[in-house]
This record gives structure tokens, sequence and C-alpha cells, in this order.
């Protein structure tokens, strides 16, 4: 089992995401922990606010 786990762990730190990949996957990180503390965070209200920032940046 820990071989399987460990050619896992090699095969996935090769891979290389998109921008929009990376994107989502932050969408979901700030959505499944700011949602565990105030379960009226939505989606929406996470995408909403990544448009903000990156509005803000420019």
């Amino acid at each position: 089992m820990m071989d399987k786990l460990k050619d896992l762990v090699d095969r996935v730190r090769k891979v290389e995401m998109t921008p929009a990949e990376f994107s989502e996957q932050r969408r979901s990180f700030v959505y499944g922990n700011t949602h565990i503390e105030n379960e009226l965070i939505t989606r929406e209200m996470v995408a909403q606010a990544e448009k903000t920032v990156e509005a803000e940046k420019k």
C-alpha cells in the first residue's frame, strides 16, 4: 500500500495546473474553510469575492 501511495504522491508533484484550474482550486479551498465557520457562505459569494479582489489588483 505504501508503494502505491508513494507513486501517487510522486505523480501529483509533477502536475501543473492551468491558471483556471488553480483559481477553481483556490475557490474550493476558501469555500470549504469559510463554510465550516459560517454556513451562510455560498460558492457564489466566494466567486464574487475573488472577482472583487482581482479587480482591485488592476
